[in-house]
């Protein structure tokens, strides 16, 4: 057997330990060659391929090591490629049958998972799939390595800027990941103390939010500390962020958590901050729970493999590694349910959604 595999997407604290996984089961177990394919999909169908060969030796240092060996871009759809939007997808089948690859193991998102199975619909490839996003918002899986990763570093963060925020009577707002799904800025809160919550899923209502600082400055409590996720909105308004073009780039402005702070600040007479975490929950080391689901992802996508279940992506359900169709993986996202326990704990040790 002959297997390549890639990451696609956003980079998430787990990516190469999926990647150990995988060398060391397929390699050091199967005796299979792993290729390992460059910046996603585009190893296929760049000229030179981009191929690494992955080697029992080349996975030293890598359970704990952030980022991914083999590279990563969430610009890499084969079937819109580049500034011309280029259909480079029929050139993977052919990349692949000059490589002698039997398949591919694609690490990524529903984003990355979709261009997987529209290349096994349109292409007739073999994949299998590892989910992997730190928002945690894939519904086939209980658990997406790099979540929990992202919650420590935005948990910490809450615990750093307690202190600070309580020493100078502040409100401090911490923006953290979460573009449609709220579970990083929920889990955070609820672990890193924070007396109000904003996500995606709950429009917010800024006189809530007030009300809240009121009630706290009432009692004493001079200080208050919000968690807003990169998605959170207003009620009947936008999130506040956007890019422009810079020079030879774009830069992204603002973003929910400076548009936060400005309502705030036009409401009530309080000292206000930002502290926007952005790629810090994305790199850095992978906690021991994400080395730990990464690699066990790892093995369960070689099993897939072994088992010819083309396909499938391996994900947690109940405590089990198994396999699930990747179409049905990538078919709706897991929200935070407004109504759920976590929220309702939230709400009974007195933290404030806005809405």
């Amino acid at each position: 057997m002959r297997i390549g595999v890639l990451t696609g997407g956003g980079d998430a604290p787990g990516l190469n330990a999926v990647i150990r996984a995988i060398v060391k089961h397929g390699v050091g177990h199967k005796g299979w060659r792993v290729l390992g394919i460059e910046d996603s999909f585009n190893g296929l169908f760049e000229s030179p391929y981009g191929i690494q060969e992955m080697t029992l030796q080349s996975c030293s240092g890598l359970l704990s090591r952030g980022g991914t060996v083999l590279g990563t871009t969430n610009k890499g759809d084969p079937f819109a490629w580049g500034p011309d939007k280029v259909n480079m997808a029929p050139q993977i089948p052919k990349a692949m049958a000059e490589l002698g690859l039997d398949g591919l193991i694609v690490i990524g998102g529903d984003g990355t998972q979709a261009i997987a199975q529209r290349l096994i619909d349109e292409t007739g490839i073999k994949c299998v799939g590892v989910p992997k996003t730190i928002d945690n918002d894939l519904s086939a899986t209980d658990r997406t390595f790099g979540f929990q990763s992202a919650v420590d570093v935005a948990t910490e963060a809450l615990d750093r800027l307690h202190t600070t925020a309580e020493s100078h009577d502040r409100v401090i707002i911490l923006e953290v990941m979460g573009r449609d799904a709220g579970h990083i800025a929920l889990h955070a809160g609820i672990g890193g103390g924070a007396d109000c919550i904003v996500i995606p899923e709950i429009p917010y209502d800024v006189d809530l939010l007030c009300a809240k600082i009121d009630a706290r400055r009432a009692v004493g409590r001079f200080f208050t500390l919000i968690i807003v996720a990169e998605g959170a909105k207003p009620a009947g308004g936008k999130s506040g962020g956007y890019k422009r073009k810079h020079g030879k780039g774009v830069v992204r402005v603002g973003g929910p958590g400076p548009a936060l702070a400005q309502a705030i600040a036009e409401k009530r007479e309080v000292d206000v901050r930002v502290t926007v975490l952005g790629h810090l929950q994305r790199g850095g080391s992978p906690c021991p729970y994400d080395r730990v689901l990464s690699t066990r992802l790892g093995v369960g996508a070689v099993d897939l493999v072994e088992q010819g279940r083309w396909g499938e992506i391996a994900v947690l359900q109940n405590n089990e590694i198994v396999g699930v169709p990747i179409r049905d993986a990538i078919a709706t996202y897991r929200l935070v349910d407004p109504e759920g326990e976590m929220m309702r704990t939230a709400r009974a040790v007195g933290i404030e959604f806005g809405g």
